[in-house]
């Protein structure tokens, strides 16, 4: 469904529609979104005002090769969750990743790259995967495909900033002040954003059995 915002006209986003996308501002936010909480709208609504975005994009994984499958619901759940935790029209859920055929973060962001010349992205994700990403699949590629941004995540954020991947890219690191600029910044390029955290936890939503997702 297409969505008015400040005068724009957007369309859904799909593989083969790039030049409708020319020259936008997206953040792309993934995960398995398992579920999607206030806490994802949070950091997106950050970002949107701090990047200077036109929109965020939540990619709702098939299923993280980083995650058990156990415990972990429907892709089709997970969506109709997300559209309902986004609640705002710069928030665009999708299911990307199905539609690209892609399971790694590194091949996702090469289909994005070919797809859509000339969106400018910047990809979102909090310091726990900053600290990990060494152990994602090409992830050198990642950080050389797209500008990156960094939100705090307990307790992870000062391990995060000392880590492997911030070391060696660390004459890459753009200081908060010129965030605004950071889309339109070549790769590698990346910025740490501290702020206010938003208690939301998937992790913690699915122990008290407030996600009947399946």
């Amino acid at each position: 469904m297409s969505t008015s915002h400040h005068g724009r006209y957007w369309i859904r986003p799909r593989p083969l529609t790039g030049a409708s996308w020319a020259g936008r501002r997206i953040g792309i936010l993934g995960g398995s979104f398992n579920p999607a909480h206030a806490g994802h709208r949070h950091v997106s609504q950050w970002m949107l005002r701090r990047l200077n975005l036109d929109q965020v994009w939540w990619l709702v994984s098939p299923q993280n090769p980083l995650k058990q499958t156990r415990g972990m619901a429907t892709l089709d759940a997970r969506l109709d969750a997300a559209r309902a935790a986004a609640r705002d029209p710069r928030i665009l859920v999708t299911d990307l990743e199905t539609q690209l055929g892609t399971r790694y973060t590194v091949d996702t962001l090469e289909a994005l790259r070919r797809r859509y010349p000339r969106t400018r992205f910047v990809w979102i994700m909090g310091a726990d995967n900053l600290l990990q990403i060494p152990r994602w699949r090409g992830w050198t590629r990642i950080l050389g495909h797209m500008p990156v941004a960094v939100f705090p995540r307990r307790p992870y954020s000062l391990k995060a900033l000392v880590g492997k991947a911030a070391r060696r890219y660390l004459r890459n690191r753009v200081p908060p002040r010129d965030a605004g600029g950071l889309p339109a910044r070549s790769a590698p390029a990346w910025t740490f954003l501290d702020g206010p955290l938003h208690p939301a936890s998937a992790t913690e939503i699915r122990r008290k059995g407030w996600w009947a997702g399946r």
